[in-house]
């Protein structure tokens, strides 16, 4: 199996557990609740090896890992409906699709506030007013709420590239200097 199938059947298995759970939450009207739990949830993947370890080892039988991510879970606080999907996901060995899931359940939360992630790489770190401009641009132009993931790459010299859904604006010097490259390989 490739690797591209095996990201597939995560996303969809993910995809299915994020579903049913946004829609009891959303029917419990605690979307707000479920927003600061799945950060919390996506920071412990991202800051702990042993429970990457736990989620992707299949050398745990299901019986310890329901009850290491109950614990977890346990331990974190997280509402009973989250904690229940997430022994459910042990006991069907698919904790694997963890991470997808905490994407899947970002999207699903944003979606529902009316917010939008705006991924922003510039030549050097925005400064607060530029923020606060840039984001403003964006909502105006999106009708959402914008969230800001900004990242610096000093190799676009000047400027930035803003992603905003599936618009692109490449205000880069780095990709006004390969046009004119381009321009000039034409002409001559």
């Amino acid at each position: 199996m490739s690797v591209a199938n095996t990201a597939s059947i995560s996303a969809n298995i993910a995809g299915r557990y994020a579903q049913a759970l946004f829609d009891l939450v959303s029917e419990q009207g605690a979307i707000d609740a479920l927003a600061p739990q799945v950060q919390a949830l996506d920071a412990a993947l991202r800051d702990s090896a042993d429970l990457r370890t736990l989620i992707g080892s299949p050398l745990y039988s299901r019986e310890q890992q329901e009850a290491a991510i109950g614990s977890i879970a346990e331990r974190m606080g997280l509402m009973p409906v989250l904690a229940n999907t997430l022994r459910l996901m042990a006991q069907n060995r698919r904790l694997f699709a963890l991470p997808q899931l905490v994407d899947r359940l970002t999207a699903l939360v944003a979606d529902a506030r009316g917010e939008v992630t705006a991924d922003v790489v510039a030549a050097a770190p925005l400064n607060a007013e530029q923020e606060r401009r840039l984001t403003e641009t964006l909502a105006q132009k999106s009708g959402k709420i914008v969230k800001l993931n900004t990242r610096v790459d000093e190799g676009l010299i000047g400027g930035m590239i803003v992603k905003l859904g599936s618009q692109m604006i490449d205000s880069s010097i780095r990709s006004k200097l390969a046009s004119l490259q381009n321009v000039m390989k034409e002409v001559g």
